[in-house]
């Protein structure tokens, strides 16, 4: 939820500061009609204390501290120490007349940048005039940052099993992503999923099975006992996403599945994937705390997956995974199709090539340092294309160059899972990866 604050000082001309903050105010409505207005502009510490206490009672991600005119840096940081969470601080053009300076907003925002540096409070600027699609496109990328930024603080992250030996991508720190980004991992015990998939009752597996009939074209062709293996696991997961409150899931999908369950989990996730958790193989939180992160700002279904190939003539990379891409990505000109696992042959996969579209690639890293993280982020065109490997894979071309981004995977010693996300959310990353204090590699 998005706060609108205007500052003043009455030294200034009042009523030309009143007239720019009612058109901001006009402005933001019109794209956000739950916002929370302070009026009037703050001028003093009365108005000021009135304003926090109001501002203290609501779920504010996002404060627009709009400076109607030239103020000290005070009010800001009271808001912004008060409510803790990033600031876009609004300054406006105002005309050269040769005579009085009517407003000298951007000197506010200036003295109040300062302030908050120093002190480490994350916040972004604008400087636009009040009714300009430029305000708008801004804030709409800075509350995007903030809601993913507030997601996070707030979100808990269940994981079954652990990693595989010698994934190191895969390993996490519980207490370090807590202090980082608020969120908290619940691990579980693989063999009590197994049992909690043991226990979903037929109808459950028979009613999934018969929705899923509809959307592969094959699945009937599949052991049927299998695929129930395999569906059942995905009953038991959303019922422990709802009974534990989570966010999203990672699950160590091999070798036990395909040894205690005689099936692959890869649709589970795929299945959960498309219903807005995100949900990855090989017990990868970091994955999952990225596709969470794509979803904050402002994505649907996400989907995990390694670069398996680079095609340097044709400046692609090939992003692949066994089958665990939601439905939603599928090529609209393919009919997808249930699969058997390529090393294990035992279903349930997802099998299609990605749909052609915008896409972001992100993931949450420590490679090269354990004790810090750092936002990968790129972009591209997933192309038409058909379909590379066996399970769900895209030929996708990076704004960058597909050598540009393979020097940098490979030389950052990035992790092997990325997560891809269709839209362009780079921008929105970018002010998420500053309200965090991340670095960023760009791909």
């Amino acid at each position: 939820m998005l706060a609108f604050v205007p500052l003043g000082r009455t030294t200034f001309d009042m009523a030309f500061a009143q007239a720019q903050t009612d058109r901001a105010l006009q402005t933001l409505r019109a794209t956000f009609p739950d916002l929370i207005v302070i009026e009037p502009i703050i001028t003093d510490a009365e108005s000021l204390e009135r304003a926090l206490a109001r501002l203290r009672e609501a779920p504010i991600s996002l404060a627009v501290i709009f400076q109607a005119t030239f103020a000290d840096s005070s009010a800001i940081i009271a808001i912004a120490e008060a409510l803790r969470v990033p600031l876009l601080l609004w300054a406006v053009p105002e005309p050269a007349t040769g005579g009085r300076l009517r407003l000298n907003s951007l000197c506010g925002i200036n003295l109040a940048a300062f302030a908050l540096k120093r002190r480490g409070l994350p916040y972004t600027f604008c400087y636009a005039a009040p009714d300009s699609p430029e305000a708008i496109r801004l804030i709409n990328h800075a509350a995007a940052a903030a809601n993913a930024l507030s997601l996070l603080r707030s979100a808990k992250i269940g994981v079954i099993g652990d990693h595989p030996v010698g994934f190191e991508p895969c390993a996490y720190d519980a207490e370090s992503l807590q202090a980082h980004f608020g969120v908290r991992v619940q691990p579980y015990a693989l063999d009590s999923a197994f049992a909690a998939a043991d226990r979903v009752p037929a109808e459950r597996v028979a009613a999934r099975y018969a929705d899923l009939a509809t959307k592969l074209s094959n699945l009937g062709e599949l052991n049927r006992a299998q695929v129930d293996g395999t569906l059942s696991f995905y009953e038991a997961m959303r019922d422990q996403v709802a009974a534990e409150e989570l966010h999203g899931i990672a699950v160590r999908c091999w070798p036990e599945t395909f040894l205690k369950r005689d099936c692959a989990v890869c649709a589970s996730s795929s299945l959960l994937c498309e219903a807005g958790v995100p949900a990855t193989c090989e017990a990868d939180v970091h994955g999952v705390l990225t596709g969470l992160l794509l979803q904050g700002v402002g994505a649907t279904a996400t989907f995990g997956a390694d670069m398996v190939a680079a095609d340097r003539e044709k400046n692609t990379l090939t992003f692949w995974h066994c089958g665990l891409a939601p439905l939603s990505m599928c090529d609209p000109s393919f009919a997808p199709r249930g699969a058997l696992h390529s090393n294990r042959q035992r279903p349930l996969l997802m099998e299609f090539p990605l749909k052609a579209g915008r896409v972001t690639i992100a993931r949450l890293t420590q490679a090269g340092d354990s004790n810090g993280y750092r936002l990968v982020i790129g972009a591209g065109e997933m192309l038409s294309a058909p379909m590379q490997f066996s399970g769900t894979s895209g030929v996708f071309q990076p704004d960058s160059g597909a050598e540009h981004a393979l020097q940098v995977i490979l030389q950052e010693g990035l992790d092997h899972h990325f997560t891809l996300a269709y839209g362009d959310f780079v921008e929105s990353l970018a002010l998420f990866a500053a309200f965090a204090e991340l670095p960023i590699i760009r791909l």
